[in-house]
């Protein structure tokens, strides 16, 4: 009987010790999660500093281009009023879709890009989408990584116990495989 009673605590403290040791990584891959979105989110600051400065250079050259600068300031508002990570990640695409459609007006004008400070700016923007794609893809593994902890026989009792729900993965908005149309003709 009293080797019965052994072997029992012993089990209860072996599923106590893997319930804290559970809940304890679920939490540290959830704020690794946290954090990478932070990066994602400097590099989305870096690029939304860049953007004024390059639509200020490019303006001068191409008055007739309102409708895209625009767009631009209005997706840099509506992220700035983004609350949560999916918010942001929409408005952020919408930040691209305004950005590459910047992009392809100023490759339609080859006197525009020849001038220093826009060629300055390019290349840094270039360095900063660079910069962005990076720290998407680590957030996107790090959200796997969670996801898969989460999901996992048997942490995935721990997790839905203490509310571990699942986290989306960062993608890109609808229509951004294609290149943004430019049409001078009005």
């Amino acid at each position: 009987m009293k080797k019965g009673w052994i072997i029992a605590l012993v089990i209860v403290v072996i599923v106590i010790l893997y319930g804290f040791t559970s809940y304890n990584g679920l939490v540290t891959m959830k704020e690794s999660t946290t954090a990478q979105w932070q990066q994602v989110e400097t590099q989305y600051q870096r690029r939304f500093d860049l953007i004024p400065n390059l639509v200020e250079s490019v303006k001068g050259a191409m008055a007739q281009e309102t409708a895209v600068f625009t767009a631009l300031a209005d997706a840099r508002t509506r992220y700035a009023g983004a609350q949560t990570a999916d918010e942001k990640a929409v408005a952020a695409g919408q930040v691209e879709s305004s950005l590459g459609r910047l992009l392809a007006v100023i490759e339609n004008y080859p006197t525009l890009k020849s001038v220093d400070a826009v060629r300055d700016f390019m290349t840094q923007l270039e360095g900063t989408e660079n910069r962005v794609a990076t720290e998407r893809g680590r957030y996107n593994e790090k959200v796997r990584d969670y996801n898969t902890a989460t999901k996992r026989f048997p942490r995935n009792i721990v997790a839905s116990l203490f509310g571990f729900g699942e986290l989306h993965y960062f993608e890109s908005a609808d229509g951004s495989e294609n290149a943004p149309q430019v049409d001078f003709t009005s």
